[in-house]
Formats: structure tokens, sequence, C-alpha cells
């Protein structure tokens, strides 16, 4: 099972990471500014999916294996509903209602969950790789 669960959490880092640095970025570089927007707040709907399903199974299958990595997994799949459920639909309303201010606190805690959901993907990729 400790392969299975290295293999998804390394789809799960390396989803992350591309998604986070070369989709957003991509979109806001070939499109105008707010087709852009339009399309990533589409995307992020189906980005946390992925982050949930890959976070959640990994962390069944590292079961019965490291117990950290289960939890930093479980911990990544926990924050990602949250963000899902609350944080995104809190800064599509900032946006749409034009707050700014808001929106930049929102959309922070947004790219630093990210961030801290990639360097603990990161950190179980080795804990399982060892």
């Amino acid at each position: 099972m400790n392969e299975a669960a290295l293999l998804f959490t390394a789809l799960l880092f390396g989803g992350t990471t591309l998604f986070a640095f070369g989709f957003a970025g991509f979109m806001f570089n070939v499109l105008p500014a707010d087709t852009a927007g339009t399309v990533i707040r589409r995307a992020f709907s189906w980005f946390y999916l992925f982050v949930l399903g890959s976070s959640l199974l990994a962390a069944l299958l590292a079961i019965g294996g490291d117990m950290a990595s289960v939890v930093i997994l479980a911990l990544i799949a926990g924050t990602t509903v949250i963000a899902r459920q609350i944080l995104m639909p809190a800064i599509n309303r900032a946006t749409d209602a034009g707050n700014k201010r808001l929106f930049q606190v929102l959309h922070s805690t947004s790219v630093l969950l990210t961030l801290a959901h990639i360097v603990a993907a990161g950190v179980v990729l080795i804990r399982l790789a060892n």
C-alpha cells in the first residue's frame, strides 16, 4: 500500500503545483483578465475536488504505514473542504461585490493554503519514499 500512497501523494503534489503555478498564470497570459478570471473561477471547484480526492485516497492507502503521513494528508483533505465550501464562495462574493480589499485578504489566504498543501504533500512524499 505504501507504493500506492506514494503515487497518489505524488499526483497530489504535482497536480497542485501545476495548477497553482502553471494553469492560473497561463490563463492570465493568454486570455483577457475578465475571461481568465471566469475560467479560473469555474476551474477552482474542480481543482478542490481533485485535491480532496487525491489526498483522501493517499491517506487511506497510507493507513497501516506512516501515521504522520496519514494525518498530514487528512489535514490537507479537511482544509480543502473548508477552502471549497467556505473560502472559495467568499472570494467569489467579494469579487462580485467589487470589494477589492476583502478579495485580496481572502485570495491571499487561499494562496497560502495552497502553498501549505504543496509543502505538506512534499513532506509526505519524502516520508513515504524513505
